[in-house]
C-alpha cells in the first residue's frame, strides 16, 4: 500500500470545499428549524386538519430518505459535484413552491421536493468533503456539515422570532432559497473528487482535482493508491452487501440509527415543558430560551468536535459524548418523575422555578452539548470515511437513508411511546440506548483518525483474516 506523506500547505480551494459542506448543512438546518415558526401562519391561512399538519411537518423526512437512496446511484453516474448542484436546484424549486403555495396540497408537494433535495445533499456533500479533504483534516471538514445544521437551526429560530409577529410565514420559507443558490455558486468552480474521476476513467481530471486541494503532495502516488482501492470492476448494489464489506456496513447503519434513537429530538420536543418548569412561563420567554439554551449551545459545542475530531480521534469524542448524554437523560428522567407526582398544596400553582425544574434545564443543556460534540458531527464523519472506494457512494447512501428512516420513526411514534410508558420511563429508555451505543462503538468502530481513505479500506481487509484465525 502506498504511504502518503501529507503536506502542511493549505490550498485556497479547500475554502470552497468547506463552503459547499457548510451551505449544504445550512439549507437543511434552516428548513428544519423554520417550519415550527411557519406552521402558525400556515394554520391561520389554510386551517388544515391535524393529519395534514403532521404531513407538512414530517414528510420532508420521507422525501430525504428517498433522496438519500437515489443519491447512491446518482453520485456514481453523474458525480458528486453535479449531484450537489442538482440537490440545490431541487431544494430551491421546493422552497419556492412552499412559499407560494395556494393550498395545502401544493404545500405538501413542495415539502417533498425540499426533502428530496435535502436527502441528496446530506449524502453527497459530506461524501464529497471526505474524498476531497486531506486525511489530517477530513474529520474537521465533514463535521462542518453538522455545525452548519446547528447554525441553520439557530438562524431559523431568530428569523421565527423576528417575523412571527406579522405571521410572514411565506417569507420565512422563501428565505431558505438563499443558501441553496449560494451552494450552486460555490460548487460550480470546483472539480469533482479524484475518486469519481478515476471511476469514470478520467485520470488527468483526477490529477487536476488533487493538485487543487493537496498542493505539494505526490499526486501520482495518491492516484495510484485510489486506483488500487477501486479495483477493476464497477460495484453494484449487491456488492455493498457482500460479506467482505459487512463490517463497515453494520458500523455505518448502526451509528446512523443510534444517532436518532438516543433521544435528541425528544429532548428538543420537551424543551418548552422543561423551560416552564424552570420558570419560563410565557411562550415568548420559552422561545427565547430555546434560541439560547438549545440553538447557541448546539452551535458552540459543535466547535469542540471541529477542533478535536482530528486531534483526539472519533472514538474518544463518541465515548465522552455518550457518557454525558446518558447521565443527563437519567437526571431528566428523575426530574420528570418528581414533577409528575401529584401535589397536595392548596395554593394556586406557582410559575417560579422549582429546584427540579432548574436541574432539568441544566441536564438538558448538558445533553444538547454532549450530543453536539459527539454523535451529531462524528457520526457524519465516520459514515463518510469507512466504506471502500468501490462502494462508497452506495454505502453512504444506505447509512444516510437509515438515519432519515430512524428520524421519521422517532417523530412518528415518540408520543405513542410516552403515552404507553410515561415521560420518565421514556427518558430512561433513551439512556439505555446511549449505553448500547457505547458498547457498539467500543466493539465495532476502529479509530480512523489520521488514516487515508485507502488505509481505512485496507484496515477492514486486514481485520477479516484476523477474525478467521
Amino acid at each position: 500500500m502506498t504511504t502518503i506523506t501529507p503536506s502542511r500547505r493549505r490550498s485556497p480551494w479547500l475554502f470552497f470545499v468547506g463552503a459547499v459542506v457548510m451551505l449544504a448543512g445550512l439549507l437543511f438546518g434552516y428548513d428544519q428549524g423554520v417550519i415550527g415558526g411557519a406552521l402558525h401562519g400556515i394554520e391561520d391561512t389554510f386551517h388544515p386538519s391535524t393529519l395534514v399538519v403532521e404531513i407538512i411537518t414530517s414528510w420532508v423526512t420521507l422525501g430525504a430518505l428517498v433522496g438519500a437512496l437515489v443519491a447512491g446511484s446518482m453520485t456514481e453516474r453523474i458525480g458528486r459535484r453535479w449531484s450537489i448542484i442538482w440537490a440545490a436546484i431541487l431544494f430551491t424549486i421546493g422552497a419556492l413552491v412552499e412559499a407560494l403555495a395556494p393550498n395545502t396540497g401544493v404545500m405538501i408537494v413542495g415539502r417533498l421536493v425540499v426533502g428530496f433535495g435535502v436527502g441528496v445533499a446530506s449524502m453527497a456533500a459530506p461524501l464529497y468533503a471526505a474524498e476531497m479533504a486531506p486525511a489530517r483534516l477530513r474529520g474537521r471538514f465533514v463535521s462542518m456539515y453538522q455545525l452548519a445544521i446547528t447554525f441553520g437551526i439557530l438562524i431559523a429560530d431568530i428569523v421565527d422570532q423576528v417575523l412571527s409577529s406579522g405571521s410572514q410565514w411565506r417569507l420565512m420559507l422563501g428565505l431558505s432559497v438563499l443558501p441553496s443558490i449560494l451552494l450552486v455558486l460555490a460548487m460550480f468552480p470546483l472539480p469533482d473528487s479524484a475518486t469519481w474521476y478515476l471511476k469514470a476513467g478520467r485520470r488527468d481530471d483526477a490529477a487536476g482535482a488533487l493538485r487543487k486541494v493537496r498542493p505539494g503532495e505526490d499526486v501520482q502516488a495518491d492516484l495510484d493508491g485510489i486506483a488500487a482501492s477501486l479495483g477493476e470492476s464497477q460495484a453494484t448494489w449487491r456488492e455493498v452487501f457482500a460479506a467482505r464489506w459487512r463490517a463497515p456496513l453494520v458500523v455505518g447503519i448502526g451509528l446512523a440509527v443510534f444517532q436518532q434513537l438516543t433521544g435528541v429530538n425528544a429532548v428538543i420536543y420537551y424543551s418548552d415543558k422543561i423551560f416552564a418548569a424552570a420558570g419560563f412561563s410565557t411562550p415568548a420567554q420559552q422561545t427565547a430560551a430555546t434560541t439560547w439554551s438549545i440553538g447557541v449551545v448546539n452551535v458552540v459545542a459543535t466547535f469542540i468536535a471541529i477542533a478535536f475530531v482530528d486531534r483526539l480521534g472519533r472514538r474518544p469524542l463518541l465515548f465522552a459524548g455518550l457518557i454525558g448524554m446518558g447521565l443527563a437523560l437519567l437526571v431528566m428522567a428523575a426530574c420528570f418523575r418528581y414533577l409528575e407526582q401529584p401535589t397536595t398544596a392548596t395554593s394556586p400553582p406557582s410559575h417560579s422555578p422549582s429546584d427540579a425544574g432548574v436541574i432539568l434545564l441544566v441536564a438538558m443543556v448538558v445533553f444538547i452539548a454532549s450530543f453536539a460534540f459527539s454523535l451529531g458531527p462524528v457520526v457524519w464523519t465516520v459514515i463518510n470515511e469507512i466504506y471502500p472506494a468501490a462502494v462508497r457512494g452506495r454505502g453512504v447512501a444506505i447509512a444516510t437513508a437509515a438515519n432519515w428512516g430512524a428520524a421519521w420513526l422517532v417523530t412518528r411514534f415518540f408520543l405513542t411511546l410516552v403515552d404507553a410508558i410515561g415521560q420518565s420511563a421514556t427518558f430512561v429508555l433513551f439512556a439505555v440506548v446511549c449505553a448500547i451505543t457505547y458498547v457498539f462503538v467500543w466493539r465495532r468502530l476502529p479509530e480512523t483518525r489520521g488514516r487515508t481513505l485507502e488505509q481505512i479500506q485496507q484496515m477492514w481487509v486486514d481485520r477479516e483474516p484476523a477474525k478467521a484465525r
